[in-house]
């Protein structure tokens, strides 16, 4: 089960053009966002490792993103 609410999902499912979401396509959006977002997390903390640093700064969210 996601952590993240899913009307926030639907809303952003919507943005994307969609007229109507189910609320079981909600709900699966946002397991899958969180999913994506764990990855993307568990990098940014290894590149603060990597920097000696404890603190996860905006340059290693961003290059977990890119690299």
């Amino acid at each position: 089960m996601a952590e993240l609410p899913v009307a926030p999902c639907v809303r952003i499912l919507k943005k994307a053009g969609a007229e109507r979401v189910s609320e079981e396509a909600g709900k699966y959006f946002a397991e899958v966002l969180e999913e994506i977002a764990l990855e993307i997390a568990k990098k940014s903390v290894e590149l603060a490792k990597h920097a000696k640093r404890k603190t996860v700064k905006v340059e290693d969210v961003k290059m977990a993103l890119n690299g």
